[in-house]
């Protein structure tokens, strides 16, 4: 069983910081860096993710790190979103579109699972600081 103790243990948050690292990869290539709005707006959703759950992690109860997670997850959306936007306006290649709308997606599932386990032990603990699991969300 995994023990979390800090936020960069959560596996849903170490994988968007791989999307993250991807975004800013392919937005920083070809047309895309041209189209600052689209190009910050996936940014700073794709960051969104990340620091939502670190900032869920650091709250008081597992009920606000679920609110947190639940955030993180609409901003995962917002990326796939974005990502459509990108493929249409020519600055996206489908492999590329689909390579990170993937990730994005396992992003997606794996909040949503630890977010599940967070409420199905809801009573276990008080204490976000050390959390006990072995979902693969986190």
């Amino acid at each position: 069983m995994a023990k979390i103790e800090r936020f960069e243990d959560i596996q849903a948050w170490q994988k968007a910081r791989m999307l993250v690292k991807h975004v800013y990869s392919i937005s920083n290539s070809g047309s895309f860096t041209r189209d600052f709005g689209l190009r910050d707006q996936i940014r700073r959703a794709a960051v969104s993710i990340m620091l939502n759950i670190a900032e869920g992690f650091a709250r008081k109860t597992k009920r606000e790190f679920s609110q947190f997670l639940i955030i993180a997850h609409g901003s995962a959306a917002e990326v796939q979103s974005a990502l459509y936007v990108a493929l249409d306006q020519g600055y996206l290649a489908t492999t590329e579109f689909d390579d990170l709308y993937r990730l994005a997606d396992e992003v997606s599932k794996m909040i949503m699972a630890f977010s599940r386990y967070l409420c199905n032990h809801s009573n276990s603990s008080n204490s976000n600081n050390s959390i006990n699991s072995n979902n693969s969300g986190h």
